[in-house]
């Protein structure tokens, strides 16, 4: 059972780090697997197969071209290197009622950052809008994880109407993993809207990302009610671009079916890229809390081994 977390922890306290520490204590008890391991093992040599034993290395390729069965041995190089990318977009700061997708990002990081703190791992921290708005290396310091908390506590208390910050989504991705240097396992957390107007150039830039040989995890971030369903009363309103200030007044009864359905669209595709790419997809609804989204995905990868 999931321990609700008083919204108001965060601006009582000021700490961000607090809030994620009772979220994460609350619920790895018993979860007896780490959720996270095995990105940050370099190959080292192949061996024989002995009957028995797991087949979860075997070389399949291998198996292919002499018919025999070989395991793939690893040498260790170091704990693992996760790189947390939040997507700081001017659409990010949407929010319909309690929270915004950048404040339900921000907190679904910090209590991933301390579960891998917990698990000695490095972690670094993207922060990207239409620039690199901050980017560092993965390090396991307690002193590198007091800045990353820093960071986040400015993002998270960050005033929306600060400036308006164009998506450009696929441009950073592409520059991230030309930037991460080391095999990583890179979470993003994005409602992957980008301001061009070809979607695939978004795709592109997840796919670099594993051409590089980076895990990726993919929080996609968004609001179901306003943001999905378009659920607004059969009435005249003036709609404003969050990222170019442009205004439309409509009638959203005049277009809902319409929107909805190119949504739904969307989302589909990009699931269906995300699998075709090998990447962990996980659908985030601000609405439900992001524990109950960070609770199913911890356990969902700690089942995996």
């Amino acid at each position: 059972m999931i321990k609700k977390i008083d919204p108001e922890v965060p601006g009582r306290f000021g700490n961000l780090e607090l809030l994620a520490r009772q979220v994460v204590e609350g619920f790895i008890t018993g979860m007896h697997k780490s959720p996270f391991h095995g990105f940050s093992v370099e190959f080292a040599e192949h061996r024989i197969y002995n009957p028995g034993e797991s087949t979860r290395n075997i070389d399949w390729k291998l198996y292919a071209r002499t018919e025999k069965l070989f395991v793939k041995r690893y040498e260790e190089e170091t704990n693992l290197r996760c790189q947390i990318v939040i997507d700081n977009s001017s659409s990010m700061h949407f929010e319909d009622g309690k929270t915004s997708k950048l404040a339900f990002s921000v907190e679904c990081a910090a209590a991933l950052m301390y579960l891998l703190r917990k698990q000695r791992d490095a972690v670094g921290l993207s922060i990207v809008s239409d620039k690199t708005e901050l980017h560092t290396q993965a390090r396991s310091s307690n002193f590198h994880h007091k800045m990353l908390y820093g960071q986040l506590d400015n993002l998270y208390r960050q005033d929306r109407e600060g400036g308006k910050r164009l998506t450009n989504t696929a441009e950073m991705l592409h520059l991230l993993a030309e930037k991460i240097h080391k095999r990583s396992l890179v979470v993003i957390f994005s409602d992957m809207i980008d301001n061009t107007a070809d979607p695939n150039s978004l795709f592109s830039a997840l796919q670099h990302l594993k051409h590089n040989k980076h895990e990726v995890i993919l929080f996609h971030v968004y609001e179901s009610r306003k943001e999905l369903g378009f659920d607004y009363r059969n009435r005249p309103f003036r709609f404003v671009d969050m990222e170019t200030g442009e205004t439309v007044r409509l009638n959203p009864g005049d277009l809902k079916e319409k929107y909805v359905s190119k949504m739904e669209l969307y989302f589909r595709e990009l699931r269906l890229k995300c699998m075709q790419y090998k990447i962990d997809f996980i659908p985030s609804d601000i609405n439900e809390g992001f524990e109950k989204t960070l609770l199913s995905f911890l356990v969902k990868r700690s089942k995996l081994y």
